[in-house]
């Protein structure tokens, strides 16, 4: 009975470790590629147009990304799907992507386009905010 259940139990957690790297993959996401009008784009502000970008973020952005950006805003804990990490996401992306995202929003997502609401200069100046993110 003992070596019953003992195999039972590594069928189990095998069967539980296949489920979990199934979900990883899964929902892990490719980086699209910038479309070619915002390909290149670069910052034309100061690492100072952070703290204007700071203020800009908590008006617009920190209830669904969370005031470190971390996806963990008030509004975004009911998004499906998340809000994304925008400290991690940073780390991974260009300028361009930022002013991108920032200015079209995401199809199929809960993210908005900010152009026409925001200034170009202001999302240049959550997307130097959003450089700061840890």
């Amino acid at each position: 009975m003992k070596r019953f259940l003992l195999v039972v139990i590594m069928i189990m957690a095998i069967m539980l470790t296949g489920c979990g790297a199934g979900n990883e993959s899964e929902n892990a996401e490719a980086i699209p590629p910038v479309p070619a009008e915002f390909a290149g784009k670069t910052n034309p502000l100061g690492a100072d147009a952070a703290s204007a970008g700071a203020d800009v973020f908590d008006g617009y952005c920190a209830s669904c990304h969370g005031e470190s950006g971390h996806g963990d805003g008030p509004a975004g804990a009911s998004l499906n799907p998340a809000p994304k990490n925008l400290a991690e996401l940073q780390t991974q992306i260009g300028d361009d992507y930022l002013f991108w995202r920032i200015s079209t929003g995401k199809p199929g997502t809960s993210m908005v386009a900010w152009q026409g609401i925001l200034t170009e200069e202001q999302i240049w100046q959550v997307a130097a905010f959003i450089r700061t993110l840890k």
